[in-house]
This record gives structure tokens, C-alpha cells and sequence, in this order.
């Protein structure tokens, strides 16, 4: 695994960022034209994983589905009002084949990607799909035996889960679509069926084979094809996939990264199965919701839990943070967020402040204006997140008690400390998580406070002062911030 504790990754649209640069270039874009410039930028934010969302071949039948699905199309044209087909390319995630299309490049020019990345000291994650593949996939005409098949009651109770496939040797198959357990199937997908031992060989051969080709994956709805919950949703019980798949990839590759979208708070039971990280989907709803105790409570777990959580403000998946969280709210979740210890995951167009989410499905996002003051906050953000503090430094949830008697604000507070012993460095960071002016008081955890003053210096604003180490040791730091305010405080002896 990586050697910084807490890493930081960047959510690129592949296929978005190859309509743009082809439209800059007056021609179709590969990976090969990437610029090493943009690379380099990235790598001087701070970011040491880049993944490269939908590499892989999709099929005409998935993109077939989603140009004519009503529902998909109402919503790609709030994305784009010019809206055209080939604006259309099918999900990324009704894979039909682990080979790299030769639109984009074919699979010599993802290796000199990787080769590139590596040179500014970034690594390449991509997307692992273990539930399902696209209607068209080849295993539909050569081991049918690997996907569930129906029957006419099947499809009588679930119209939306089940379809015919005409296959080109004949005989037609009834197959479930690709599905979890509370919503219906996605139309462009066909279920994996882990019940037959043989799809469970054939699914590790593919990710020992997509391992050779980049540095972690992300896999897709992790915890569908776990025994219980496959089970649940289709009556069979398989054989275990993840210790074995994780374990055989590293036999090859020791180095090699895990991370897991997983919800229904599975994410512990995944970190178990040997994922490096789970998706910390609670910590933004409840940031989301912006309920602060909550929030606060999450933190009280064990750092060798927290420490394989990936926290995020926006994915592919989830509405854009600046469209969720209004201004102020936003910067106040986002120092919660990625000033908490795990994986510090970014996603593209997430720094400009985009309002519109850019669905899977589509190969061209729309153009909005940037949003200036939020850019600016992301930069020092990220210029604060590079010190060696955040990155390799010892993290505690703080104790935030009342000011005074009968002063319950503190209650809308979250702090916590960050230490670096071998240097000394030290930082508080506090933010008032609510919408009315709050005080508390921080019971600080350092023990050398005492008989001298300190400084303090806001990393991320304007804001310095020295407080007495005595008082701070005895009463804890006083804090009166404004709704949605926050501070990193340098801590640092006069």
C-alpha cells in the first residue's frame, strides 16, 4: 500500500475529458493526449491516485438502452439542453469486455498513461464491475451458465428485471438484469450468477488480468455479490468472491489497492475481505442532512476503522456538493470531510464548483461558469492538505464542553487534533456545523501547554492569535465562531 497514511484521489470522466480535449484539438482525443502538463498540475495538487472513470469497451446494446430508456433521457437533457446521441455512449458500467476501446486509445496507450502518471508519482485506479456485464457481453454466447437465468413468472413478477436475449447461435435465454435488492434492474446489464463456481474462477481471472493493467481498482456496488446479501436478492448463497479475488491479485502484485463502493453499513465486513478502503457514504449524509452530533459520533470509531474510509463531498453517483451544500455549508463539510483521517477523495469539476452531475452515460458534460470563491477555498484546501501534518501525522476527535453554565451551542461543534511528534507540528481544526453563533470550550490533548504562550495561525484565513498554554491546559481552547464557521489553527510555542 501506499506509504502516506492518508492519500489523496481525483475522480477524472474519461470519456468527458476526451470529448473536450478532442474538441480543442479538432479531432478525436485518445488517452495519449492527456497532456503531461495537466498531469503535472494534478500531481502538484497534492493527488496521488487519478482514476480514470469508464475505460472500458462498451457494447451497441448498452447504447442502444440508454439513448432510448425515458427516464435516463429526460435526465440528459437537463444536463445537456443540446443534447444529441452521439452525446450518448452508454454507461460506463455495462462493461463488454475489460479491453480499452480503440477510441480511446486501445490498451498500449492506458499502459503509457500509467507510465506517464507514475513519472509525476501518481498512480492509476479503474473500475472493477463485479455484479454484472452488458447485455452483449461474449459469456452470453459462450457460458451462459454464468448469468441467472429467468422463467415466465419470473418475468411476470418483475417485468423490469428480466429480458430475452436472442443469442447468434439460437436459443433464446431468459436472464435478470444486473440489480440490488431494493430497485429494479438496470435495463443494460445482465446479473452475474456467483451460485455456479465457475463465474466466480472467471471473475478472478478478469481482475488478476485488469491488476496487470493499472495500480487499485474501484469496485462497483461492492457488497452485492457478498454471500448474504446475494442471497437475499436472488435465493442463492455462493461461495465467498472477495478474500480469495483480493488475495490472488496481491499474491501477484503485493502493492496492489481495493477500494470498495459499499453501502448499508457493510464497509467494516469489506475492509475484512481486503479492501484498502470502503466508501464513507454516512459521513455525507450526515453531513448532508447537517445534523452535527451525528456527525461527531461517527468520528468516535477506531482509527483502524476510519483510517480505510474514503471521504468524499461528490462522486459520479451523488448530486454536485455546490448544488447540495449551500455556500458556507459547503466549505464548513469539506474541512469536516477531508481534514478527517482515510482516503481524500476528490472528483472532477468538484473545484469549480459545477452544479450539474454528469451521469455515466454520457460522454460530454455542459458549460458552467466557475465558481471563483469556492475555487479559492479548494486551492488553500489542498495546499493545506499537502503538509506532511495531514498526510503522515496522528488524528483525535476532540471534546467540545460547555463555555458556561447553560450554554448548550457546543453541542454544534466537531474538533479535532493533528500531531506530528518527530517535528513537533500540531493543528487544531474547529468548525461551528450549525446555523447560529456557538461557543464551547476544546479539551486539547497536549500535555506541554502549560507556563508559556502560543500561537495560533488559521491555515485556511486570515485569522492569529496568542492564548495563554495554562489556561488552555486547565479550561480548554474558547471558541466563538459564527454559523458555519471553521478554523485550522498552526498551534506553535511563543
Amino acid at each position: 500500500m501506499d506509504a502516506l497514511l492518508y492519500p489523496a484521489l481525483y475522480q477524472v470522466n474519461t470519456r468527458v475529458w476526451l470529448t473536450e480535449l478532442s474538441t480543442k484539438l479538432g479531432r478525436a482525443a485518445t488517452l495519449d493526449d492527456i497532456p503531461d502538463a495537466e498531469l503535472a498540475r494534478l500531481a502538484k495538487l497534492g493527488f496521488d491516485w487519478l482514476w480514470f472513470l469508464s475505460v472500458w469497451q462498451t457494447g451497441e446494446a448498452g447504447k442502444r438502452v440508454s439513448r432510448t430508456h425515458p427516464e435516463w433521457r429526460k435526465e440528459f437533457q437537463h444536463t445537456l439542453v443540446d443534447l444529441c446521441e452521439d452525446d450518448i455512449p452508454g454507461s460506463g458500467f455495462a462493461i463488454a469486455g475489460y479491453t480499452v476501446p480503440k477510441s480511446l486509445g486501445g490498451e498500449a496507450a492506458l499502459a503509457r498513461l500509467r507510465q506517464r502518471m507514475r513519472k509525476h508519482g501518481m498512480r492509476l485506479l479503474l473500475d472493477f464491475v463485479p455484479n454484472h456485464m452488458a447485455l452483449d457481453h461474449p459469456w452470453v454466447e459462450e457460458h451462459a451458465d454464468f448469468f441467472i437465468k429467468g422463467t415466465e413468472q419470473d418475468l411476470a413478477r418483475g417485468p423490469k428485471n428480466y429480458t430475452w436475449i436472442k443469442r447468434r447461435g439460437g436459443g433464446d435465454l431468459l436472464l435478470a438484469h444486473g440489480r440490488d435488492p431494493y430497485f429494479d434492474g438496470w435495463p443494460d446489464t445482465l446479473q452475474l450468477n456467483y451460485g455456479n463456481p465457475a463465474t466466480n474462477l472467471a471473475m478472478q481471472g478478469e481482475l488478476q488480468r485488469i491488476a496487470g493493467q493499472c495500480d487499485g481498482v474501484r469496485c462497483d456496488m461492492a457488497m452485492l455479490i457478498l454471500p448474504e446479501v446475494f442471497e437475499r436478492t436472488w435465493g442463492i448463497r455462493p461461495e465467498p468472491f472477495w478474500p480469495k479475488a483480493t488475495k490472488g491479485v496481491r499474491d501477484q502484485f503485493p502493492d496492489f489497492c481495493f477500494m470498495a463502493e459499499v453501502y448499508w453499513e457493510m464497509e467494516w465486513t469489506l475492509q475484512q475481505q481486503g479492501f484498502d478502503y470502503a466508501y464513507d457514504k454516512r459521513l455525507y449524509d450526515r453531513l448532508r442532512d447537517r445534523h452535527t452530533r451525528p456527525v461527531r459520533e461517527h468520528f468516535c470509531a477506531g482509527l483502524d476503522y476510519q483510517n480505510k474510509l474514503a471521504r468524499f463531498m461528490e462522486n459520479h453517483d451523488e448530486p454536485r456538493a455546490a448544488a447540495t451544500f449551500p455556500s458556507g455549508v459547503c466549505e464548513a463539510a469539506a474541512v469536516i470531510t477531508y481534514l478527517s483521517p482515510g482516503l481524500r477523495f476528490f472528483h472532477q469539476g468538484q473545484f469549480e464548483g459545477r452544479l450539474k452531475r454528469i451521469s455515466p452515460h454520457l460522454g460530454r458534460a455542459s458549460e458552467e461558469p466557475v465558481n471563483a470563491g469556492l475555487a479559492k477555498f479548494y486551492q488553500k484546501l489542498l495546499e493545506v492538505l499537502q503538509l506532511p501534518l495531514f498526510r503522515k501525522g496522528a488524528w483525535q476527535l476532540l471534546e467540545c464542553a460547555s463555555a458556561w453554565d447553560g450554554n448548550g451551542s457546543s453541542d454544534a461543534f466537531i474538533a479535532y487534533a493533528w500531531q506530528q511528534t518527530a517535528t513537533d507540528a500540531r493543528a487544531v481544526v474547529t468548525v461551528n456545523y450549525s446555523d447560529h453563533a456557538s461557543q464551547c470550550r476544546v479539551r486539547l490533548p497536549f500535555s506541554d501547554l502549560k507556563g508559556r504562550p502560543w500561537r495560533l495561525r488559521d491555515l485556511l484565513g486570515d485569522a492569529k492569535y496568542v492564548r495563554d498554554g495554562t489556561e488552555m491546559q486547565s479550561s480548554g481552547l474558547f471558541l466563538d465562531l459564527l454559523p458555519w464557521q471553521y478554523h485550522v489553527f498552526e498551534m506553535a510555542a511563543q
